[in-house]
């Protein structure tokens, strides 16, 4: 029997009840959901929070902001909760150990078994989370949003997601993930996490933790592989569209910068957070239970304006390296240096100050332009796939705009149900 493994040794969770059991769910008090917590059910159902099988309840959330830990010690490092209004909570009249169906988009999605109802003060969350609880950090604006109730409990996936064009071909569930490299044979495998779209700087990132993560392998018959693991979730004017960042990123490979047997692309429903350092600890945690040996960790992981030191998350993983089933790669940031003649990292270039960085505004400033970069910027291939998606899915460009919000294609749909409501 195949056996799948993920974060602290523990079983991956597979909460995912088979299609058409309409019977069973029939008379259910229902509940409307929205997107994000929709997306948090999907990966808490397949098992991409492994040790978690359903939302936090409070002794949870207790533990995971005061010791960074489970109840039973399981390293973790950001909760994961599910908010509603006390309003709705006394008109739906619901207390600990009733189990209600959950809606999403009109149609049924997850069976949820609440076992703890509770209060939780905002700003305490958001400042053992984030380290501050100044509203310009996303997070904790996000956090503040909450509704002012939580409730804790497993949650069943009921209703399996059908993800349209072009996600579908990057979408694999953790045990997914797991059987594909055994099918490619590979034994170590290095996850890079992005929510961009790839110029040199990010390629020769993952190049270098190749060979990191390759440490005494054999050469001459490759199993050591990157896994992109692009984070699919909440998206603000200004972001890259999300087909843009998987395409993209898949062209790397397509277009021969990667070989074929070692790079392959997929994505998670996930908020980005923003957490700095304790979201670097969950990106570990994440991709150890999509089968990864090794974690590439850069300048500024998971951080947002100055609220974070460059090498933040990497000092924090340092400091529970023994509690994490993967081994992060700590890299410094590359740049192009005209001296060698090639995109080269700080760590071992020598001309800091001839160094050319890449901007992040340069870069959305040529391709709102439309004006193809140079090939020391960004692979001439990734710029056309860049431009087409923006074409095709992006209303002209490849950010996120307000007509892109309101006319995109979901990325996934629920089949309909027919269930008798309460």
């Amino acid at each position: 029997m195949t056996s799948y493994v993920g974060h602290n040794g523990k079983t991956i969770v597979d909460r995912v009840e088979a299609d058409g059991r309409e019977g069973r769910l029939g008379g259910m008090l229902t509940i409307p959901v929205r997107r994000e917590i929709a997306h948090e059910i999907i990966s808490l159902s397949y098992g991409f929070f492994t040790p978690l099988e359903g939302f936090m309840n409070r002794e949870q959330v207790e533990s995971t902001l005061n010791e960074m830990e489970l109840p039973d010690g399981t390293l973790w490092s950001i909760p994961i909760v599910f908010d509603l209004a006390p309003e709705k909570i006394s008109e739906y009249g619901l207390r600990s150990g009733d189990e209600v169906l959950l809606e999403y988009d009109g149609s049924p999605i997850a069976r949820f078994s609440m076992d703890d109802i509770f209060d939780y003060n905002t700003d305490e969350m958001s400042e053992k989370t984030y380290g501050t609880k100044d509203l310009k950090h996303p997070g904790v604006k996000r956090t503040h949003s909450y509704q002012g109730k939580f409730i804790g409990g497993k949650v069943t996936l009921v209703n399996e997601p059908k993800f349209n064009p072009p996600y579908d071909r990057f979408w694999m569930t953790p045990k997914q993930h797991i059987d594909a490299f055994r099918k490619k044979k590979w034994k170590h495998i290095v996850a890079h996490q992005t929510r961009n779209v790839p110029h040199t700087g990010h390629e020769a990132l993952m190049k270098q933790a190749w060979f990191a993560a390759n440490e005494d392998m054999p050469v001459d018959q490759i199993r050591t592989g990157i896994l992109v693991n692009a984070i699919i979730g909440e998206k603000r004017v200004g972001d890259y569209i999300d087909e843009s960042i998987l395409l993209t990123q898949d062209a790397l490979r397509q277009y021969g910068y990667f070989r074929e047997d070692v790079h392959m692309v997929t994505f998670t429903l996930w908020d980005m957070r923003y957490a700095g350092p304790r979201e670097a600890i969950f990106h570990a945690i994440l991709r150890t239970n999509l089968g990864c040996t090794h974690h590439m960790f850069g300048r500024d992981h998971a951080g947002v304006g100055n609220f974070y030191r460059p090498y933040d998350a990497q000092d924090l993983l340092k400091q529970y390296r023994e509690k994490l089933s993967i081994k992060p790669v700590f890299l410094m940031e590359n740049w192009y240096c005209p001296e060698c003649a090639e995109v080269t990292n700080a760590s071992v270039c020598g001309h800091e100050k001839k160094a050319q960085n890449f901007s992040g505004t340069l870069l959305r400033s040529i391709l709102t332009d439309g004006v193809k970069p140079t090939k020391k910027v960004m692979r001439p291939e990734v710029f056309d796939v860049v431009m087409k998606s923006a074409s095709d899915y992006g209303v002209g460009s490849p950010f996120v705009t307000e007509k892109y919000l309101a006319s995109r294609r979901p990325i996934f749909n629920l089949r309909k149900m027919e269930v008798q409501k309460a």
